[in-house]
């Protein structure tokens, strides 16, 4: 196995050097001083340099992936990749569900309404219509310029399946591709260097603009919201894979650690997307051709945090607002948080953005989601690392059922 490429301690420094460096850039101003602006400039730089691979990698491995494989053994592939996806996805929302029933975070919440962002409010939420659609792109350049990942992925597999069937006539397109995907792995080591800082200035920045004080009058949303995740990621999940992939939990944490500490601060699936495939391959020994065909497609549609977020956070609502949802309803809202947050983007609060589906779906007032967007940025890291373990876990019991070449 070749050196590791950023020592975890290394990784834990940046994550207690941002915890506390938030908390005293909170205490000295926050997001109204200088030093602010430096820290979220390095953030965002540093979740760039991660964003700068994702496209290319993305493209040569599905396009590798599907290339190399018989097209027979490819769609038993994809067919139990977005089996697992969407039972785990289903899985986290109804988790969703029963803990908020059991807790009633927003039973006789007195909060602050907050004004609706406007994006948010300017944005028409697309119909399961719009979804079909949206996946095959008019034009696959365009595609590639706004990052689309779904119209990426698609276009990728047809490309490689293509390429499959034009067998030896593609060789040179072929060992093009692998070279890309060779090229990109080189960039994702260097920018993984700078791991530490990147997961310092990223932590600091959330904590020193939220601060402790927003905290309070959510205290119950937020436990609801990060109860749900514990159960998810560190029941749940960690089960799934021993008993469908072989592998114990301890062995399984350790493996995705610093896939989980990057999701942990970029709050972004995609971004975290080239470490994600990077220590699956080296740490918990998953064969490359399934790598590269289920990651890219996990971190677009696989979003078991987010559907538990959005589940939670559609009854914390309703119960906000005084509006008591009855069982069919909240089936709906089952439903619908499992489609939106397949249909959410690999970025940072990406929720926000499908929570309007879900409350038009029952008829809760948009505006509702002001209600929680002091401590989204917070719950979003860590639903990020819920969905970034589900992709994981994945990969691992792909592994397992389809077996190695």
């Amino acid at each position: 196995m070749e050196r590791e490429f950023i020592s975890i301690r290394w990784v834990v420094v940046g994550i207690l050097t941002g915890i506390v460096g938030g908390l005293w850039l909170n205490a000295v101003g926050g997001a109204d001083t200088r030093l602010f602006e430096v820290v979220a400039l390095g953030g965002d730089l540093f979740i760039r340099l991660l964003r700068m691979v994702v496209v290319p990698l993305v493209v040569a491995s599905l396009i590798s992936a599907a290339a190399g494989l018989d097209t027979r053994y490819l769609g038993r592939l994809g067919a139990i990749t977005l089996v697992y996806y969407f039972t785990t996805t289903i899985m986290a929302a109804a988790l969703g569900l029963v803990i908020v029933n059991l807790v009633d975070p927003g039973v006789g919440a007195v909060l602050q309404g907050a004004q609706l962002p406007k994006e948010i409010q300017e944005r028409q939420p697309p119909t399961f219509a719009d979804l079909l659609r949206n996946l095959i792109p008019a034009n696959p350049i365009d595609a590639l310029a706004r990052t689309d990942m779904l119209q990426i992925i698609s276009f990728s597999l047809i490309v490689g399946v293509a390429i499959n069937l034009m067998g030896d006539r593609a060789q040179a397109i072929k060992q093009f591709v692998h070279e890309v995907l060779e090229l990109s792995m080189v960039i994702v080591r260097w920018v993984l260097y700078l791991l530490p800082v990147g997961v310092a200035l990223l932590l600091m920045r959330a904590i020193g603009q939220a601060g402790v004080e927003v905290f309070a009058p959510l205290a119950k949303y937020m436990g609801a919201v990060l109860g749900g995740l514990a159960v998810h990621g560190l029941l749940v999940l960690p089960l799934l894979v021993w008993l469908l992939g072989g592998v114990p939990p301890w062995r399984f944490f350790k493996g995705i650690s610093q896939a989980m500490i990057t999701a942990l601060s970029t709050s972004s699936s995609a971004a975290t997307l080239p470490v994600t495939m990077r220590t699956v391959e080296r740490e918990l020994n998953v064969p490359g051709y399934i790598s590269r065909f289920c990651i890219p497609i996990g971190a677009t549609v696989n979003m078991d945090g987010t559907a538990l977020y959005e589940a939670v956070a559609a009854l914390f609502i309703a119960q906000a607002y005084g509006i008591q949802l009855e069982f069919t309803q909240q089936i709906v809202v089952l439903f619908t948080a499992t489609l939106a947050a397949i249909g959410a983007a690999g970025i940072p609060s990406a929720g926000l953005f499908t929570m309007v589906i879900v409350l038009q779906s029952v008829g809760l007032p948009l505006e509702g989601i002001g209600l929680i967007l002091a401590v989204d940025r917070i719950l979003d890291m860590f639903r990020t690392m819920v969905n970034v373990e589900g992709d994981a876990g994945g990969a691992v019991i792909l592994t397992n059922i389809v077996g190695r070449k």
